[in-house]
């Protein structure tokens, strides 16, 4: 089968093969939070909702600046980067590892578990790549097993603890080794750093793209940073789109849509609606109500991480703004491709050359 040939086929038997793939050799994953319906899914999100509780995100954001400053610190005497190697994939993968039992050394080790999972939601591989996706992450569900077994021994603060202990009332049991793996991969570490990793790196590409806003920042971050944060969300949000099953027959623009069809509902195209924001092509620092976006989905499926997220660029961008005067491309060193993929919008990488202050 071509690398073009079998791409986005939806093949039952194909399908079947993975599944037994698991069963031999890892856990079969459960349906994720974010794939499932009420009561259930609202059963399980109370979970993650006292995990995220306000209180808790509050006390990670000593660690979320000193990170930033820390990475950025490493490379600023270089005059030079690859941003996202050395600052846009470290930062949020250190932040949630940190809760999730992750030592900092195993960082990239996830970061290769988390792309496979990327290309395998993005329903573009041939089966050869889609089974090298399952082998990756039954590779990350070994590495996870033991510290699920370690934590219902030996509890601690951490998320994953949470994850792993706390009991759902209306299921009578917390989750199980299945329903883990599911959770570790897909909203855990693909939500909780994937996301932020793409739109910190948007963010700096952004700024070198409009020297003018770059130069408002500048004079007064305290001022337009906030909305900066989410106009880059806005603009450039790292969920272009979800897959999602229609409950009922319903009718968009003239166009009938069974009940039970699978739709692609695309958060970007709505982001740059032009009936809900003004100029919606433009970065304005100006723009009222900068956070009425859908960067981070609507209604039950909120994105649960999505303060953190926050948190975690203000500072990407609050700590370049303190060590960096001017920014600019590497000259030759950039084809800005983006990762082709139906849900997520990546850069594999942004060589930017910048003078320190």
């Amino acid at each position: 089968e071509g690398q073009g040939g079998g791409r986005g086929r939806l093949d039952s038997e194909r399908a079947q093969r993975m599944l037994q793939l698991y069963k031999d050799k890892g856990w079969v994953p459960a349906p994720t939070l974010a794939g499932r319906d009420d009561p259930n899914h609202k059963q399980m999100r109370a979970m993650f909702n006292e995990a995220f509780r306000p209180k808790k995100i509050d006390a990670m954001d000593p660690l979320v600046e000193q990170t930033a400053y820390k990475l950025i610190d490493a490379f600023i005497g270089d005059g030079k980067c690859d941003w996202v190697k050395q600052f846009a994939v470290p930062l949020p993968l250190i932040i949630i590892g940190k809760q999730m039992g992750v030592k900092e050394e195993d960082i990239w080790k996830i970061k290769a578990w988390t792309d496979a999972w990327v290309q395998r939601l993005g329903m573009m591989q041939t089966e050869e790549e889609e089974r090298w996706s399952v082998e990756m992450e039954i590779e990350a569900q070994h590495y996870f097993q033991p510290i699920f077994e370690r934590l219902r021994k030996e509890p601690d603060d951490t998320l994953v603890s949470e994850m792993v202990n706390r009991v759902i009332p209306e299921w009578g049991r917390p989750l199980n080794d299945n329903e883990l793996h599911a959770e570790m991969m897909a909203d855990t570490f693909v939500g909780g750093s994937e996301t932020s990793t793409n739109a910190i790196a948007y963010g700096v590409k952004l700024l070198i793209d409009n020297p003018d806003v770059w130069d408002r920042l500048k004079s007064d971050p305290e001022k337009y940073l906030r909305t900066f944060v989410e106009e880059v969300l806005r603009l450039e949000g790292p969920v272009q789109g979800l897959f999602r099953t229609t409950s009922k027959d319903l009718e968009v623009h003239g166009v009938h849509i069974p009940k039970g069809s699978m739709i692609n509902v695309r958060y970007a195209a709505a982001n740059r609606d032009s009936s809900e924001f003004s100029c919606p092509e433009k970065l304005d620092l100006d723009r009222e109500k900068p956070g009425r976006h859908l960067a981070f989905g609507s209604g039950i499926h909120h994105c649960l991480g999505a303060p953190l997220a926050r948190r975690e660029l203000y500072w990407s961008f609050k700590a370049l703004i303190d060590r960096v005067d001017e920014l600019w491309f590497q000259p030759g060193r950039n084809d800005f491709k983006v990762m082709p993929n139906f849900a997520l919008r990546a850069l594999s990488e942004l060589h930017i050359g910048f003078k320190a202050k």
